[in-house]
């Protein structure tokens, strides 16, 4: 049987829950998703695996995650598995590259990936996005402004401020 580690950890910014397999990170949830939310996530995902607490990569992905909200990691070095329909995977394989500090809009993406008029698909991508942080989504911002964000507008705004990225 297939196990599945899950970790739950709590920082400055709030609690953090991961699941990771023995090879690949698999979910992140952000501070204010619930624990049911998780469950459920997991639930959908995995409903075949043996859980268990704890997991190699759960706690590299916690001492990464802790070491970015401290400000002493610009990029993420854990092995993750992105699962997504084909064009959601390009955007969010393209997302995972967005430097610390840069942001990048959803029209930029759409054509960079290939489909200039797929900016709300890029959206939707994002908002698909099981890795937060790890595939750093809240550097994606609309032509004028923020955009969307999973963990509300507020926290994108903190983790924006918190690369040193002002938008007016």
């Amino acid at each position: 049987m297939n196990k599945l580690y899950v970790n739950t950890f709590e920082t400055k910014w709030g609690v953090f829950r991961t699941a990771a397999t023995d090879k690949h990170l698999v979910l992140v949830t952000m501070p204010g998703e619930s624990k049911g939310s998780f469950d459920d996530r997991i639930a959908d995902r995995f409903g075949d695996y043996k859980v268990e607490r704890g997991g190699k990569l759960n706690r590299q992905s916690e001492l990464e995650i802790r070491a970015y909200l401290n400000g002493k990691l610009k990029k993420f070095s854990v092995k993750i598995d992105i699962e997504a329909a084909p064009f959601q995977k390009k955007v969010l394989n393209y997302v995972a590259r967005i430097p610390f500090g840069q942001t990048k809009t959803y029209g930029e993406i759409a054509a960079i990936v290939g489909n200039p008029r797929a900016s709300r698909a890029v959206g939707t991508a994002n908002a698909r996005n099981n890795l937060p942080l790890v595939v750093p989504c809240h550097r994606v911002v609309g032509c004028n402004g923020l955009g969307g964000y999973g963990g509300g507008l507020s926290l994108k705004k903190k983790l924006l401020k918190h690369e040193g990225i002002s938008l007016a």
